[in-house]
């Protein structure tokens, strides 16, 4: 019961509510984000992939992973992408209590901003996962989830069935979700390899589409 009431029922409240969330975007552009990372193999690679298509995206990245690679985090801020928090460890918010949440925080903006000298204004729970306390502890930004998730985590996702599901992902005002590391509980590390090439041919298909970092949203 006291799950139901800390975890899950705020979750499904706030998810379906919409209550102090964002889906999309408010304009008529998409933006691309990109969650769990920095990660030293494919996050470079992903980088040089935007930067070939002229293209700025918004990443939510692991506090730890930032302390260990801030080169990445720096490039990342240089080209013009935005970084938000995506906790310290990627840990759900259903298993926090209110002082453990309040130092995911506060650890991983700490770390972004070493890196990039600017406020951190964006947050993702890991999972979605909210708890009684998510939206008064991180009321300082703004919480940004998707319309688009694809589940490509998984090896089997990315060899067989994720360039179609990008290619339905066009419609304007769409966040997209994807990831650049492989590290975490339930996703295959090789997953992010199989994620570019499917990105890639769908940056490819869609040169005339304005794409924006959630701070042009």
């Amino acid at each position: 019961m006291l799950i139901l009431v800390y975890a899950v029922l705020p979750t499904v409240l706030i998810r379906i509510g919409n209550l102090g969330i964002s889906k999309r975007t408010r304009t008529e552009a998409i933006a691309i984000t990109f969650d769990d990372g920095p990660n030293p193999e494919y996050t470079p690679q992903l980088l040089d992939l935007l930067k070939k298509h002229d293209v700025k995206a918004s990443f939510f990245v692991v506090g730890a992973k930032v302390k260990k690679y801030p080169e990445i985090i720096k490039r990342m801020n240089e080209e013009g992408h935005t970084i938000g928090i995506h906790h310290y460890q990627h840990i759900s918010s259903w298993i926090l209590s209110p002082y453990q949440l309040k130092k995911q925080l506060q650890m991983t903006e700490l770390a972004i901003m070493e890196c990039t000298n600017e406020k951190v204004m964006f947050y993702r729970p890991p999972w979605g996962h909210f708890n009684l306390v998510s939206l008064l502890l991180s009321k300082r930004y703004k919480i940004v989830l998707w319309s688009h998730i694809f589940g490509d985590w998984k090896e089997a996702k990315g060899k067989h069935g994720l360039t179609e599901q990008l290619r339905l992902a066009t419609e304007p005002g769409s966040i997209l979700l994807l990831h650049d590391c492989g590290e975490t509980l339930g996703a295959d590390k090789s997953a992010p390899g199989y994620m570019l090439k499917s990105l890639e041919i769908y940056l490819q298909e869609n040169r005339g589409t304005k794409f924006i970092t959630l701070k042009d949203r």
